[in-house]
C-alpha cells in the first residue's frame, strides 16, 4: 500500500511539474507568436457544429491551439472570442462578451468547448443566455463547477471566484437544469482541483490524465472533446 501512495504521489509531483512547463510554454506562444484565428474557421457544414471555445483564467484563446487544430481537422468551423484578452473579469462580464460575439457573428446550434474558468462562462451562458437555443451545449475541461480549496491561498480578487462557497458558483450551482446539456472532462489528479470536475447531471468523462493544462494536449482528451461534441448535437 506504501509503495502505491509513494509511486502515485510521485507521478503527481511529476505531472505538476510538467503541467507548469506546459503553461508557461503556451502563455509565451500566444505572447510571442501570431495567430490568426481566420485560420481555424471553416465552411458552414450540416454535419459539424460551431464551436466556440472559451479558455480559461489568464488564458488567452490561443492556449487553446491545439484543440482549435484539432477542431478544424474534424471539419468544425472554429470561433475564438478575442474581446475575452486573458479572461481576468467576472463570469457575467465574460459571459456578456461571448453572447455578444454569438450575435454579432451569427453563430448558430453552436456547441462551447471551454477550459477551467471558461467552463463555468460556458454554463453561465447556458443558464442565461440561451433563449433561443443557439447553444448546443457545452464540453469543459478541468472545470472547478465546486470550486477549489486552493483559492484561499491566492487573495487576488479574479481568483475569488473559484472559492467552493462563492456568490458566483453558488448561483451556477442552483442552475441545475441546464447540467443535462454539459460534458465534464477530467482526469486522474488535478493540482487546481483537488476535489475534481464531476458535475451532478452532467455527462462526467474521467480519464487517467494527469495535470491542469497538459491535458489539452492529450489524444484522450481530444477523443473525449471530439464524443462530447458528437453526444451534445445527435
Amino acid at each position: 500500500m506504501i509503495p502505491r501512495r509513494l509511486t502515485e504521489a510521485g507521478a503527481n509531483i511529476a505531472a505538476w511539474a510538467q503541467d507548469y512547463a506546459y503553461a508557461l510554454r503556451w502563455q509565451a506562444a500566444g505572447v510571442l507568436g501570431r495567430w490568426d484565428p481566420a485560420h481555424y474557421r471553416a465552411p458552414a457544414d450540416p454535419d459539424r457544429s460551431p464551436v466556440v471555445l472559451i479558455p480559461g483564467i489568464y488564458e488567452s484563446w490561443t492556449f487553446l491551439l491545439p484543440v482549435a487544430g484539432l477542431l478544424r481537422e474534424h471539419g468544425h468551423d472554429v470561433h475564438v472570442v478575442e474581446d475575452l484578452k486573458f479572461n481576468t473579469g467576472t463570469i457575467e462580464e465574460m459571459a456578456e462578451l461571448v453572447d455578444a460575439h454569438l450575435r454579432t457573428a451569427g453563430v448558430e446550434r453552436c456547441v462551447l468547448v471551454a477550459h477551467s474558468k471558461g467552463g463555468l462562462i460556458g454554463k453561465h451562458l447556458l443558464a442565461h443566455h440561451n433563449r433561443d437555443a443557439g447553444i448546443h451545449g457545452l464540453v469543459a475541461v478541468n472545470t472547478p463547477f465546486s470550486g477549489s480549496q486552493l483559492a484561499r491561498l491566492l487573495p487576488l480578487s479574479t481568483i475569488r471566484v473559484f472559492l467552493p462557497h462563492s456568490p458566483e458558483l453558488t448561483a451556477l450551482t442552483t442552475q441545475q437544469a441546464v447540467n443535462r446539456d454539459i460534458v465534464s472532462i477530467y482526469g486522474r489528479f488535478d493540482p487546481h482541483i483537488p476535489g475534481g470536475s464531476r458535475l451532478e447531471g452532467a455527462h462526467n468523462v474521467q480519464l487517467e490524465t494527469r495535470g491542469h493544462f497538459l491535458p489539452l494536449n492529450d489524444p484522450r482528451v481530444h477523443r473525449a472533446i471530439l464524443d462530447g461534441i458528437r453526444a451534445l448535437t445527435r
